[in-house]
C-alpha cells in the first residue's frame, strides 16, 4: 500500500497543481516556502499530497505564486 493510497483526490489535485503552477514560475521549493512564509519541507510535502494543509495554507501558497486560492484545487478535466 502506498503512502497515497488513502489521500482524497482533493488533496492530489491540490499537490499536481501546486508543483505545476511552481514549476511554470520557474521557483524552487524553497524560493516558494520563503515568498510563503511556510518552511520548505511543508511546501514538499504538499506536494507529495502527505499533507492535509489548511485554507490558509492555501492561500498562502496560492499568493505566492499570484494565484487565486481556487485556481489551485481545479481540475483540467
Amino acid at each position: 500500500m502506498t503512502k497515497t493510497s488513502n489521500v482524497s483526490e482533493t488533496r492530489l489535485l491540490l499537490s499536481r497543481n501546486l508543483r505545476k503552477y511552481r514549476e511554470a514560475a520557474k521557483i524552487s521549493q524553497e524560493e516558494l516556502a520563503d515568498i510563503s512564509g511556510l518552511h520548505r519541507t511543508y511546501v514538499s510535502s504538499v506536494e507529495r499530497g502527505e499533507r492535509n494543509i489548511s485554507i490558509d495554507n492555501i492561500e498562502r501558497l496560492a499568493n505566492a505564486l499570484n494565484l487565486k486560492p481556487s485556481i489551485l484545487l481545479e481540475s483540467d478535466r
